[in-house]
């Protein structure tokens, strides 16, 4: 055997009489966690408020940074210390005690910067009312231990803090939550909330809830990972923090946290890969919070082995790629990655991931850390989640990937990145996510290749996506209206119509091009991202296009109809996933007035026999009306001019 390097990181060895599946028990989680939070003290301060961590300084300054990297570090701690015995945790209590206290203290040393009201024109900081929410969210979970041993004065200074931001104004978003939280603490423990308006900031998220569990990210089609380690977590601490768990409002909340625990775990696969879509994403682990909200108040549907079996998935899928272990969590998902961050993320951000260690404030004597493992739902066999008020469709297929059918979020009336002249986003605009791909950032979000039908325009630059102007989804079939743009601009006269239908592990896409004279056209299916170049092989006369990753991940694309060209496109530093990455892709010239075109993609762990694909569906075309035929019996019918109701009003052309 070979010797351990002094301060190596070694995890706790495997148990599987306990965990037959992934061999992860409580004391790994422990041991991750405090791992991570050990990332921190070499860049700590006297005071323990300002740590300055290696990595991005947003605009806001690096004291925002470190107030980010207490507050959402504190998110991991509090479980630590809530879940301890004896006094396993004092050295971290006594650690977060005294950075709360320095950096609440009015003009000291290490004191962090007061929120300001997020209304235009911004005055200062606003990101403080994040982190009043994330301190008092840990401070409610830690509250017997941590709380409850600071003298009168300290606490007063702590809840003089979170009082200022919990009278803010905030965002019409997620952030309707953070002076909530704040308002919440001070309520549980019995501090002056005169001035605040947590009840009606918890009452406008709850008007944004869709189904299954799944609410918008404010008043838009903002779908995405927030529900997971924001929008419900908030809402059952809020809930708990006033007493309101058992009022009408708060029983609503805990069954929707039931559902959306059922829901979202179709979202995670077999090996632990998350759905890789929507923003924040290197928050990671945190998606895992709400699942534990629902153990914790016992509405989760999945049972505590299956629990921890899913949960130990994820963690332990991004602790075997490195994250936390020789550094403190970075910006991005299984290696460093700056391009999946948006610009509000800064040193500290990827903290965030700690509040998805919540369930180790539950006892360890608790069934979710005693049973035995259990298969999680997606190790159930392939299925199909249907959810029509999301315009989306989760598909888990036999070889364990998870993939989205997306036509419900762009995230386009709040834009992530207000400074782009188109308003969509990588992380929303595609028509296919995965749990083993990601989207191209970077100049990948420029060239805007994969995942997306493009019109290109004289230079050759694709169109963007924008606001998705109708959707649809009925069945196995959804779809959803566009109107192309390029530099903030419609497109004068376009309009794009695309249609998904899922058979087993295949997607059928049927488009409807309108154009008022012929464009270029292009298609792309997943990027396949690899620390080496993926493997690409076309055939022109098939129509077919293809890309492998070393380890058999290959996305294939096949043109059906209307397409006349296909080919492959390779970047460099352009995808989470690795730093090589490539696209299948189908081109063709739409004509007027109108284009129908069909393709037949795939995403699989080994690449399939092309004389499977070719077989697998026989199309006709009359109009604008397409038949599929499934080579397994299966039949669609459908008229891309009618499927997806919409105004039909385009730009007049020039």
């Amino acid at each position: 055997m070979s010797a351990v390097a002094p301060g190596a990181f070694v995890l706790p060895a495997d148990d599987r009489a306990r965990s037959p599946l992934t061999g992860w028990t409580r004391a790994h989680w422990e041991a991750v966690g405090r791992r991570w939070l050990s990332r921190i003290e070499p860049y700590d301060s006297p005071g323990g408020a300002l740590p300055r961590l290696p990595g991005r300084v947003t605009g806001d300054g690096e004291r925002r940074e470190s107030m980010e990297t207490v507050g959402r570090s504190f998110l991991l701690a509090a479980p630590l210390i809530a879940g301890a015995r004896g006094d396993e945790a004092e050295a971290l209590t006594e650690r977060y005690a005294r950075a709360l206290l320095a950096g609440t203290q009015p003009d000291g040393a290490e004191s962090w910067p007061r929120g300001v009201t997020c209304r235009a024109p911004v005055t200062g900081v606003t990101n403080s009312i994040v982190e009043a929410a994330n301190i008092a969210f840990g401070l409610y979970v830690s509250r017997d231990r941590l709380w409850e041993r600071l003298t009168p004065a300290e606490r007063r200074r702590i809840a003089d803090w979170l009082r200022h931001h919990a009278r803010l104004e905030v965002w019409h978003n997620n952030w309707q939550l953070f002076p909530a939280m704040a308002e919440g603490f001070l309520r549980s423990v019995g501090e002056d909330v005169s001035g605040c308006t947590g009840t009606r900031n918890v009452r406008r998220v709850e008007s944004w809830y869709l189904e299954q569990g799944w609410y918008t990210d404010g008043p838009e089609h903002a779908i995405d990972h927030y529900n997971a380690w924001a929008i419900h977590p908030y809402l059952w601490a809020w809930y708990r923090m006033t007493g309101r768990t058992a009022t009408a409002d708060g029983a609503r909340h805990l069954e929707r946290l039931g559902a959306f625990a059922e829901s979202w775990a179709d979202t995670v696969a077999p090996d632990g890969s998350l759905l890789h879509v929507g923003r924040s994403l290197t928050y990671r682990s945190a998606a895992l919070a709400a699942l534990w909200c629902a153990e914790i108040s016992g509405v989760n549907p999945l049972t505590p082995g299956a629990t921890r079996r899913l949960a130990s998935g994820v963690l332990a899928r991004f602790t075997d790629a490195g994250v936390g272990v020789e550094r403190p969590p970075d910006l991005g998902w299984y290696r460093p990655y700056e391009p999946i961050a948006q610009t509000y993320s800064g040193f500290g951000s990827p903290y965030l991931a700690g509040i998805g260690f919540l369930g180790l404030a539950l006892d360890r004597d608790a069934p979710v850390w005693t049973a035995v493992e259990e298969p999680q739902p997606t190790e159930g066999g392939p299925r199909t989640r249907v959810m029509p008020s999301l315009g989306w469709l989760l598909r888990t297929q036999r070889d364990g990937i998870v993939r989205l059918v997306n036509h419900g979020s762009d995230h386009c009336e709040i834009p992530v990145e207000p400074t782009r002249a188109d308003p969509d986003d990588p992380h929303y605009a595609k028509l296919g996510y995965s749990s083993h791909t990601a989207p191209g950032t970077a100049a990948g979000w420029t060239s805007n290749v994969d995942g997306h039908l493009a019109l290109l325009d004289t230079g050759g630059r694709a169109s963007h996506r924008g606001v998705i102007r109708a959707m649809r989804v009925q069945g196995p079939v959804a779809g959803s209206v566009h109107l192309p743009q390029i530099d903030g601009r419609l497109l004068p006269g376009c309009s794009v119509v695309s249609v998904s239908i899922l058979e087993g592990d295949l997607e059928l896409r049927a488009h409807l091009v309108r154009a008022p004279r012929p464009y270029p056209v292009r298609e792309g299916g997943w990027a396949v991202a690899d620390g080496a170049a993926p493997e690409a092989s076309t055939d022109a006369k098939a129509l077919t296009a293809a890309v492998s990753r070393a380890d058999g991940l290959t996305s294939t694309v096949v043109g059906l109809h209307g397409w006349t060209g296909a080919a492959t496109h390779a970047e460099l530093d352009t995808n989470a996933m690795g730093p090589c990455s490539a696209v299948p892709v189908l081109t063709a010239t739409a004509g007027t007035p109108a284009t129908v075109l069909v393709s037949l993609h795939a995403l699989t762990r080994a690449a399939p026999p092309p004389a499977d694909l070719a077989a697998a569906v026989r199309v006709e075309i009359e109009g604008t009306a397409v038949r599929a035929h499934w080579s397994t019996g299966t039949h669609h019918t459908l008229d891309l001019a009618a499927f997806v109701p919409w105004d039909g009003v385009v730009p007049a052309p020039r």
